[in-house]
């Protein structure tokens, strides 16, 4: 059994976390032994501490004991400058911990392009560290710390019942604009007090990954500075391994319910956002082709706009799932939305079910809710599905991407 719990990172038996923010710039510090794996972006342009952070784990034996994360500043693009500030970041950290600085991870997001204001980052680092501990007033610290235009902090935690003890699984996010995590500006730290080796810890996150983080888009761009790390504390003393497929299951189970929780979380937050869209397809060749046209349709500017204004203009997602590289026939797919209360049929097997004012009049009704659920089946003899989330396209996304650095 699955329960959420309160708490964050904090929740987990091992972990220790405060921030602090001071205008536009924040810093998180995170404390937790135990073996360690991380997902990345796939942009070409790769931020510095993603490059210092991933080569740590691939050369420490995937182990970590602490992560440093600076909100304000992106440290992207930066060049040999960068990877020698995100380096200084750690070894700073290391040294006040007395730590090897090989098991400091650090991220950073915030503005692309500028030198990081290193000293200003030692400072907090003297101030955050004296204040870290494991209540939830430590956890909203962090959350807020990290946070850039996100309007709210994310954080969520559950703790597993299981034949063979309880284990927790904890993590914050911040995400708001800048996001199509293609792993995933996004950051993630997941904590768990389950006994989980690296190499396993690798394969669980990049599967939840797959169906969490990288099934949301706010606005199509994928940052250079997306990064998801988990470590596993291993205090609660049971051991997550292949041979027990049932213990494997529920920890997968349990990483995957804290990841879509704050996935969703990210969505519901994105920049200028009034409502979250949840998009299902199904009846795809392949759980691929289900992915392509459910983010085709949630990342469409025109099915956004459409959803803002409450405008039934439904054919716009019959485009995007056309337009979205997966393979069906136009003469069998169906369409419903839904609010989660009421819902409309649109199309049946490639047919219109109805057009008339009042159809229209009632789907104007449901997608003035604050979610919308998007329902497309794709029509095929296969049973391909996958779920997408996404956020409106609003005047004000315009705005805040438009005064972002002034």
């Amino acid at each position: 059994m699955i329960q959420k719990i309160t708490g964050g990172v904090c929740a987990v038996d091992g972990v220790e976390a405060f921030g602090i923010k001071e205008g536009k710039y924040g810093l998180a510090i995170i404390t937790a032994k135990g073996n360690a794996a991380g997902v990345y972006t796939k942009n070409r342009v790769v931020a510095a501490p993603v490059i210092v952070t991933k080569e740590k784990l691939e050369t420490n034996g995937g182990y970590l004991e602490a992560v440093i994360a600076n909100s304000g500043n992106a440290n992207a693009f930066t060049g040999e400058d960068g990877i020698f500030d995100a380096n200084e970041m750690a070894d700073v950290l290391a040294q006040n911990l007395e730590i090897d600085p090989k098991y400091v991870a650090v991220a950073s997001t915030g503005v692309i392009g500028r030198k990081l204001h290193i000293d200003k980052i030692k400072n907090q680092i003297g101030d955050v560290l004296p204040k870290l501990s494991s209540t939830e007033k430590a956890n909203e610290e962090a959350m807020k710390a990290i946070m850039t235009t996100d309007l709210v902090p994310k954080g969520f935690a559950v703790e597993a019942q299981t034949s063979k003890g309880n284990f927790r699984v904890g993590g914050i996010a911040k995400g708001s604009g800048m996001i199509e995590p293609n792993m995933g500006t996004m950051l993630s730290f997941v904590y768990t007090d389950a006994d989980v080796t690296s190499s396993l810890l690798q394969m669980c996150l990049k599967d939840a990954t797959d169906c969490t983080f990288n099934r949301i888009v706010v606005d199509g761009d994928t940052s250079t500075n997306d990064m998801c790390l988990i470590t596993a504390t291993g205090k609660s003393g049971v051991n997550i391994n292949l041979d027990d497929e049932m213990i494997y299951s529920e920890f997968q189970i349990a990483l995957e319910t804290v990841m879509k929780e704050l996935a969703k979380m990210i969505a519901k937050d994105g920049e200028g956002a009034t409502k979250l869209i949840e998009c299902t397809a199904s009846g795809a060749y392949t759980e691929e082709d289900a992915v392509l046209a459910a983010k085709a349709i949630v990342r469409s500017p025109l099915v956004k706009t459409a959803i803002f204004g409450n405008d039934p203009n439904w054919g716009r997602i019959v485009a995007a799932a056309g337009y979205s590289g997966a393979e069906f026939d136009q003469d069998q797919i169906s369409l419903e939305v839904a609010d989660g209360s009421h819902s409309v049929s649109l199309v049946d097997k490639g047919e219109i079910t109805k057009n008339d004012e009042a159809t229209l009049g009632k789907l104007k009704a449901i997608m003035s809710a604050e979610t919308i659920y998007i329902k497309v089946d794709l029509g095929t003899d296969y049973t391909g599905t996958a779920t997408a989330w996404g956020c409106d396209l609003t005047y004000d996304y315009v705005k805040i991407n438009a005064d972002y650095t002034t």
